[in-house]
């Protein structure tokens, strides 16, 4: 037996889904797709009946991919789970209506129970049976309140009385039906309602915004370097750190296979960040160094998007956003790359089309620093200055802007407008958030990890077998005469490409200028993302379009290592100048477009 779990977006069929199957679920791609489903198993009086949580959608005549899998998936299943937004019956019932008229046996869960009481709505949940003709249960999932008469009830699941109907008489159906089962009584706003409206509102919003996001990088940062410190560091050091001293041993301290499990010895030491062995940083890089703020991040994720306030920030960033051809939804990644660009790589596959993917990527990628990053360029540049620090962000900002724009008018496509169900404030369960939070980190283990050691694999043999020597010597007089740096700090940028942060570290005992560590740094953050990253966005865009992201990084990685040399050592205000009118004019162009099309 299949259980479907339909519903519109943001009316807690997640939440449902997590109550009725625990823990061990498991998320999949459907067939041709990168439209995200999750299925799991019910205990059902004594069988293991299968539950899948369908892509959420408002109607069953498709308007974008995540509809058209809703859709397809409805024909698979032998019972339909419709979750209902109880405070918005109006809008959900159409989706009901509609699935009523397939004639598929159906049992309405009328979630966010409690939230509608709290709103002063009053439903007759025996009228709304006989109107709709199939069982409704209220729930309130968040709670666990109602999901065991909703498993109880599923047996009486069958097929309701309302026949097929045109779109206009299926909207005075449902008028019709609101009329005759919902009341709503007066009441006051709440603290979180009145945040709700401050939150959309463009001063207060970005106010709001910008006090959310520094709180959220403040207990990232905590969360993930606790983690850190009381937890990855002591096993790596305590317990496997003498394991592989004794395994490097048994090795014979050198060699080709010993540099390869274990890695170069750093001063007689094995040095998890520099000894590059798929048994020592292999292992370190993606556990003690990413997986903390991986943790941190997603606990984060989960909570605000549980609390209602992702749609809200979307709104806020939707008209910048479309200036660079995404939509509101596309500042999450940018966002989550500012912390670590490998879930924000992984959350891409969220957009919906395939051109949407492909700018989005390439912008966090290019010009999106993660946090470690971050933190190296603060520490090697800042006792320089600010203004020399504020350069290199400055410079990310407009590569970011200015790719963006030309992206946009090069690809081919549209950017659809960013139409969002934009739920009420309400704190999150703990369960759920725990439930969401292991999910994410077992998609972290699955495919993330392996990548990354084999990209490790793939860097380790080029080290041993001289390519990146090689590599580094061809390429010094090309790093001499655009970015003016000496030849030593070939090695490092090369190496960046598995760990950047760990790349800037390298550049500390070169006794660089503070313009060289600016352009070295600028350059560092734009040529290539961290090897986790790559392999991760290879595997979502395809070789093909991940060779043309390949070469656009290197075109803009030259070009902004260019600009950040002359701008500081030779034309200085004059290349600020050019580039602020080179932007003026592509942002000139840009509306000028627009409003051509909105007139045509």
């Amino acid at each position: 037996m299949k259980i479907l779990l339909v519903g519109n977006p943001n009316v807690g069929k997640s939440v449902v889904f997590s109550q009725l199957t625990g823990t061990k679920v498991i998320s999949s791609n459907y067939p041709g797709t990168t439209v995200e489903y999750t299925r799991g198993y019910l205990n059902l009086n004594g069988d293991r009946v299968e539950v899948i949580d369908v892509p959420g959608s408002y109607t069953l005549e498709p308007t974008c991919k995540a509809e058209e899998v809703a859709v397809a998936m409805l024909p698979q299943g032998d019972l339909v789970i419709n979750v209902v937004d109880a405070t918005n019956l109006e809008r959900n019932l159409y989706l009901t209506l509609e699935l009523i008229a397939r004639q598929v046996p159906l049992i309405v869960a009328l979630n966010l129970w409690d939230e509608a009481q709290h709103k002063g709505i009053v439903i007759d949940v025996p009228k709304l049976e006989t109107l709709l003709g199939v069982p409704v249960v209220p729930t309130a999932a968040i709670r666990g309140e109602g999901i065991k008469q909703l498993v109880a009830r599923l047996p009486e699941a069958r097929s309701g009385t309302v026949t097929w109907q045109t779109t206009d008489e299926r909207y005075a159906t449902v008028g019709r039906i609101v009329r005759q089962v919902q009341r709503v009584t007066h009441r006051h706003h709440t603290l979180l309602e009145q945040l709700e409206d401050l939150s959309v509102m463009p001063l207060t919003g970005f106010i709001l915004g910008g006090l959310v996001l520094f709180c959220a990088f403040k207990i990232i940062r905590f969360i993930g370097e606790g983690l850190i410190n009381f937890l990855c560091e002591p096993l790596f050091e305590n317990w496997y750190r003498p394991f592989l001293q004794k395994l490097s041993v048994a090795l014979g301290g050198t060699g080709p296979l010993h540099d390869l499990l274990i890695g170069q010895l750093i001063n007689g030491q094995i040095d998890f960040v520099q000894s590059l062995g798929i048994l020592s940083t292999g292992l370190y890089v993606p556990l003690a160094m990413v997986f903390p703020y991986i943790v941190a991040f997603y606990l984060v994720l989960g909570f605000l998007e549980d609390f209602g306030y992702l749609p809200r920030l979307a709104v806020l960033f939707d008209g910048l956003m479309h200036r660079v051809g995404l939509h509101g939804y596309a500042i999450i990644p940018m966002i989550l790359g500012l912390g670590c660009n490998v879930p924000a790589a992984l959350s891409i596959r969220n957009l919906e089309s395939h051109r949407q993917k492909f700018i989005a990527s390439t912008l966090m990628a290019i010009a999106v620093p993660c946090f470690s990053q971050t933190a190296m360029i603060f520490a090697l540049v800042g006792p320089h200055g600010g203004l020399y620090v504020g350069q290199i962000f400055l410079t990310l900002f407009c590569v970011w802007l200015t790719l963006g724009l030309l992206l946009n008018r090069q690809l081919a496509g549209y950017t659809p407008s960013l139409v969002v169900e934009i739920p009420p404030y309400r704190l999150p369960g703990v369960k759920v958030l725990a439930q969401k939070l292991y999910l994410r980190i077992s998609h972290f283990f699955k495919e993330a990890i392996p990548f990354i050691l084999l990209g490790i694999l793939v860097v380790n043999l080029a080290y041993l077998s001289g390519f990146i020597h090689l590599l580094a010597r061809i390429c010094k007089p090309l790093f001499a005469f655009f970015f003016g740096l000496p030849g030593d700090a070939a090695i490092a940028l090369l190496l960046g490409f598995l760990r950047k942060d760990v790349a800037l570290g390298i550049l500390a005992p070169l006794n660089l200028t503070p313009e060289q560590l600016v352009v070295a740094s600028t350059v560092l953050a734009v040529y290539f993302p961290c090897l986790a990253t790559f392999l991760i966005l290879l595997r979502e865009l395809g070789w093909r379009d991940m060779l043309k992201v390949t070469g656009i990084m290197l075109v803009t990685a030259l070009a902004a290592g260019t600009f950040a040399n002359l701008a500081l050592n030779r034309l200085g205000l004059l290349a600020w100048i050019g580039a602020g009118v080179l932007l003026s004019l592509l942002i000139l162009l840009e509306v000028t477009h627009r409003k051509k099309e909105a007139s045509a």
